[in-house]
């Protein structure tokens, strides 16, 4: 099997994998892919519970998503994820969209049922049980600063923030305006009163230096939806000056080493986890999807491991 196949492939599907077996039925379609840990945790699930399918990664360039969807039923294929840059403009060539999906804008699961693609997104649900697990906090008990609060991932945990009815949530974004848009459409989650204090319940901030360090002394948690850390090379997209002990920091990029976050956050003596568990739990929601069953959670958080090896 190839490491990452193509738009070209896809359309000859028959051909490009008429060696492969159990056939390749599902796929993670991002621009770029090659770097997707997708795969091998969906293909150990896959194997532990028989089922003769697998999972592959697809290159997939934003003015080909529309023509990769739509041939997923001709090619026989049960479903797949949608990484960046395609979350949100899935959502319209969807025949259908769950309401979850629909409310936040972004899909992150295609299920195929026969000729029609039924759009999902377990993004948020995933980042819930990922806390959970990492930390043994709920979303809902949480005062939250997103970062890169704008589109794709960062508008989905956003807008699970409001789902859950946070205690606090603040948005932090490069472009200041996408974050008042989003807090604007937020607004109407969080009318209700849960926070006796100064501080509003629901508000955006500059990505500059002293505002953050202001807004932080009133946040427990925070997730970062940025691609920054993704290389070795970035920086940390907060100052390590600014964190403080009581601070719990979400990365939501997967890798094997630990994200400048994560160091900036082991400098402050913060716990940090990153966003492999997120990863593992919304791919393990994407599964009981496609198969009206249980993911087998440690077979693929064991694959997932071994990968980052």
């Amino acid at each position: 099997m190839k490491d990452v196949y193509t738009f070209a492939d896809l359309q000859d599907w028959t051909a490009a994998t008429k060696a492969e077996e159990p056939p390749l039925r599902l796929a993670v379609f991002g621009d770029p892919v090659a770097h997707s840990a997708s795969p091998p945790m969906h293909n150990a699930a896959l194997k532990h519970l028989g089922i003769q399918a697998r999972y592959t990664r697809l290159h997939v360039r934003p003015e080909e998503l529309a023509g990769a969807l739509r041939l997923l039923p001709a090619q026989g294929f049960l479903g797949v994820n949608c990484t960046i840059p395609h979350k949100a403009a899935a959502l319209p060539i969807m025949d259908r969209v769950d309401d979850h999906a629909r409310r936040i804008g972004v899909v992150n699961t295609v299920a195929v049922e026969g000729e029609r693609l039924i759009g999902f997104n377990t993004d948020g649900p995933g980042l819930v049980r990922a806390l959970r697990s990492e930390f043994g906090v709920d979303l809902r008990d949480m005062r939250v600063m997103v970062l890169g609060a704008g589109g794709g991932a960062g508008r989905a945990v956003a807008m699970q923030c409001g789902i859950e009815g946070c205690e606090r949530l603040v948005l932090v974004n490069r472009a200041p305006e996408k974050a008042q848009r989003l807090a604007e459409e937020l607004a109407p989650l969080f009318q209700h009163s849960r926070l006796l204090g100064p501080s509003a319940r629901l508000g955006f901030a500059p990505w500059q230096t002293e505002a953050l360090r202001h807004e932080l002394e009133t946040i427990d948690l925070v997730i970062n939806c940025t691609p920054v850390g993704m290389k070795s090379t970035d920086p940390s997209p907060l100052s390590p000056s600014i964190l403080a002990p009581h601070l719990l920091l979400y990365d939501t990029i997967y890798t094997a080493h630990r994200t400048k976050l994560m160091q900036a956050a082991d400098e402050a003596g913060a716990r940090s986890a990153n966003g492999l568990s997120m990863l593992l739990h919304q791919g393990a929601l994407s599964f009981e999807i496609w198969f009206n069953r249980s993911a087998p959670l440690a077979e693929m958080r064991a694959a997932l491991l071994a990968a980052q090896a």
